[in-house]
């Protein structure tokens, strides 16, 4: 099983190293084995996520994850998506900018980071959804009880989570804009950006995530009935799958902006981005089908809580970058312990219950620290 879902990562990863070796020797080869290295540790989280939306897909939909949205990922997201911003924001055509990443990589740099504020305002308000709709909701079962079920009663008031969206980007956008003022108004345009970018954020995770939910709920009614036939099944599971793929593919842009923006700070050479990014992110999505596939979110339940505690501290670090600089080792670290404590409190879950000490429910019922 191990070696049939990864036999395309590795695949991917003989060909983009030996890519490197080929275009710029070994020490290109070790840049991008530190970039691939990067990706996967910033975005495990993502794949713990994207496993509990893609168990809901049927096998044609999670093949097509694994091909058309590895080509999203890798050539849109790593390779694309930096050119576009630096075409826009500079305001430069596409053949521009590609020719200003290979031929003057300091400057496209320093473009790109230029971009930041916007990206980072966008991805984060959309992480920052996806985290406060999942805590707000009152699930069957709680990692840490003693935050969720209060958190869970507060959920029931309408637009809570919009409304709290809405007042970190205003308090984002507005201390962005006087420290840009006490420091002599260079980004002081800026400002209004990260507010129209930070709602742009908020808008598509709504029609994006709003569609989906739409779509999913429809398909579990018309099961339910077995009434309608079984064409307009069929024809309803296949809009509700696309909608979800498409969540999907606008959730990893989401996740990938830190490890874009986090990859100049190991080389500004666009190729080598490409390919180290593209080969994390080729082991990231094999990651979430090997976790659907071998039920893994069913057996450890408090995975998915760690994931999106995860997406919340990431939201929460992108907000942040756009004033300060945070290391990329902290943003992948605070991932990976959130991810590891939900792990460990699953394992002692599933001793506990099997020791017959009736330990169900919340972590901390479970005597998890």
């Amino acid at each position: 099983m191990l070696l049939k879902t990864f036999r395309w990562s590795f695949a991917v990863t003989a060909v983009g190293l030996a890519l490197g070796v080929w275009y710029g020797g070994w020490t290109a080869f070790g840049v991008i084995a530190i970039l691939a290295v990067l990706e996967i540790s910033l975005s495990f989280d993502n794949a713990v996520v994207n496993a509990g939306i893609l168990k809901k897909m049927s096998a044609f939909w999670q093949k097509i994850f694994l091909t058309v949205g590895v080509l999203i990922a890798v050539f849109g997201m790593r390779l694309a998506f930096p050119v576009v911003i630096v075409a826009v924001t500079a305001k430069k055509s596409p053949f521009e900018a590609v020719n200003l990443a290979l031929t003057d990589k300091d400057r496209y740099e320093q473009l790109v980071t230029d971009a930041h504020p916007a990206i980072a305002a966008f991805g984060g308000m959309f992480l920052l959804m996806i985290f406060l709709d999942f805590i707000f909701e009152d699930r069957d079962i709680k990692w840490l009880g003693w935050l969720e079920r209060p958190l869970a009663k507060l959920g029931k008031v309408d637009m809570l989570s919009v409304c709290i969206a809405l007042i970190v980007l205003l308090i984002t956008s507005f201390t962005f804009a006087t420290h840009a003022h006490q420091h002599g108004g260079a980004h002081a345009d800026k400002a209004q950006t990260v507010l129209i970018s930070g709602i742009a954020g908020l808008i598509t995770y709504m029609i994006v995530g709003g569609l989906s939910g739409f779509f999913e709920d429809r398909l579990e009614e018309e099961e339910e009935r077995e009434r309608e036939g079984e064409r307009s099944a069929v024809v309803l599971a296949g809009q509700a799958a696309f909608f979800m793929f498409l969540y999907l593919e606008v959730l990893d842009a989401s996740f990938s902006f830190d490890g874009v923006i986090g990859a100049f700070a190991i080389t500004n050479d666009i190729v080598l981005m490409a390919l180290g990014l593209g080969i994390g992110a080729m082991y990231v999505r094999s990651l979430t089908v090997y976790l659907v596939r071998q039920g893994t979110l069913d057996d450890y339940v408090y995975l998915e809580h760690g994931a999106h505690y995860a997406i919340g501290a990431l939201a929460v670090i992108l907000m942040v970058t756009i004033q300060y600089q945070i290391n990329e080792v902290i943003t992948g670290l605070v991932g990976v312990v959130l991810i590891g404590w939900s792990f460990w409190s699953s394992v002692r879950r599933n001793r506990a219950a099997a020791e017959g000490d009736g330990a169900v429910g919340s972590a901390d019922e479970a005597k998890v620290p």
